[in-house]
């Protein structure tokens, strides 16, 4: 990502709309961090601790991180997870609080 002004204010725009959700994904041990934006506006994240072995990775990514940026920054147009876990993973695991 360049360091122009407006990559920079997306960026902030981006991380000030996942501090909504970020307590969420906190509570069941996750988080996650932005890799990049890229030139054509798509967020590229990493989902972290609990968040990167959940079997609803998937789910999460796209019925609350996407929304929560999708909705908070227009400009953005997609988010990618670059570790998603797909649920028929034999690795995956709930967090503890969901078993």
């Amino acid at each position: 990502m360049s360091n122009d002004n407006k990559d920079f204010s997306l960026n902030e725009k981006v991380e000030e709309a996942l501090k909504n959700i970020r307590p969420y994904l906190e509570t069941d041990g996750g988080d996650l961090r932005v890799l990049e934006i890229t030139p054509e506006n798509v967020v590229k994240i990493e989902l972290l601790g609990a968040c990167g072995a959940c079997p609803m990775s998937s789910m999460t990514l796209k019925a609350g991180v996407e929304q929560a940026i999708l909705s908070a920054v227009p400009e953005i147009v997609g988010v990618e997870a670059v570790n998603i876990t797909r649920p028929d993973d034999p690795h995956a695991k709930l967090p503890e609080n969901m078993l």
